[in-house]
């Protein structure tokens, strides 16, 4: 009886040491080290929608939800038939326009050789004036001969110039159709991921429809949050390490890249350290656009992890904190 209470006693003994050991590693693992401050959040990736500028049918989409794609890749394609159309239309007024200015620039020319025998029989007339041989009605009539024929001169130098404004027009036309048709390629504005896809060929959009959405694989951040107390040590682009709860044997090197100017209540979706703590300013810890180039292919949104922040500028990243990454894929 006696050995079974001896034996009873161990066993609660060492059932309360293992619980303390337990609790123990905890705490010990959840230590932050002096002049740092943790706190969790989740990788965010900037998302990017590529949308229409005009109204149109879609024709094609060439990517599909998980495709990687380069900044200015085509990844959709407006029906473009009726702009075709309005195009050619266009640009045949231009040709147009330009055999007005043709046959208005060989009227002047005309003209003008006109006016230039005007001139010598208003001169001719003139000099038999002097003479008395000519009468001065006949030298009136000649000067009126010259003066209608320079006015005509006139009028076919202002036809060119219409012809011209309207050729420049007729360019312009060309020009803004042009733009438009180009509107109808769809281009990734930033190298990235697709997300998602949101519409099928087929479909008429309204100018602005969403077509696909990206995520911008070189804006990769973690948002945190600090209370005031901490947050005031934390200079802007200080260096940071993100642990990830999917890889908690990488340290990911960051920077301080944000921090709001306005305090706000703790969000549900952040847990603090000590409860009391209320008001907390919102931070962002970007990772470096050539080492989220290096590792494109693991980076991913909603991963949850912690984000370590030096709050004492003196204070020497552990050991354990140090850059550690995966192997380059």
């Amino acid at each position: 009886m006696r050995m079974t209470t001896v034996v009873a006693a161990l066993a609660i003994v060492m059932a309360g040491a293992a619980g303390g050991y337990v609790l123990w590693s905890r705490d010990a693992a959840s230590r932050v080290p002096a002049g740092f401050a943790r706190a969790n959040g989740r990788i965010e990736v900037e998302r990017v929608d590529v949308a229409t500028k005009i109204a149109g049918r879609i024709a094609e989409i060439r990517v599909r939800e998980g495709d990687d794609v380069t900044k200015g890749e085509l990844v959709a394609r407006l029906d473009s038939t009726e702009l075709r159309a309005q195009l050619a239309a266009a640009k045949a007024a231009v040709l147009r326009a330009e055999q007005a200015i043709i046959k208005a620039e060989a009227d002047v020319a005309s003209q003008e050789a006109s006016l230039a025998l005007a001139e010598l029989e208003l001169s001719r007339g003139t000099e038999l004036g002097k003479r008395s041989v000519a009468s001065v009605s006949d030298v009136d009539k000649r000067r009126a001969q010259r003066d209608v024929a320079k006015a005509v001169v006139d009028g076919a130098k202002a036809a060119v110039g219409d012809a011209k404004a309207y050729r420049a027009v007729a360019i312009a036309q060309v020009d803004q159709i042009q733009a438009t048709l180009d509107e109808t390629d769809l281009t990734a504005p930033v190298a990235g991921r697709v997300e998602y896809k949101l519409t099928q060929p087929g479909a008429v959009l309204a100018a602005g429809g969403r077509v696909v959405t990206l995520l911008d694989l070189t804006d990769v951040y973690m948002t945190v949050f600090l209370p005031t107390a901490q947050v005031g040590k934390v200079a802007l682009g200080a260096e940071a390490r993100i642990i990830l709860d999917a890889g908690p044997e990488f340290v990911i090197p960051a920077t301080v890249s944000f921090i709001a100017s306005e305090a706000q209540f703790t969000p549900k979706a952040v847990e603090t350290a000590t409860e009391r703590e209320k008001l907390m300013y919102r931070i962002k810890v970007s990772i470096e656009p050539k080492l989220l180039t290096t590792y494109r292919s693991y980076v991913k949104a909603g991963l949850t992890g912690n984000a370590y922040l030096r709050i004492d500028p003196a204070a020497a990243w552990p050991a354990d904190l140090q850059p550690k990454l995966p192997d380059v894929p």
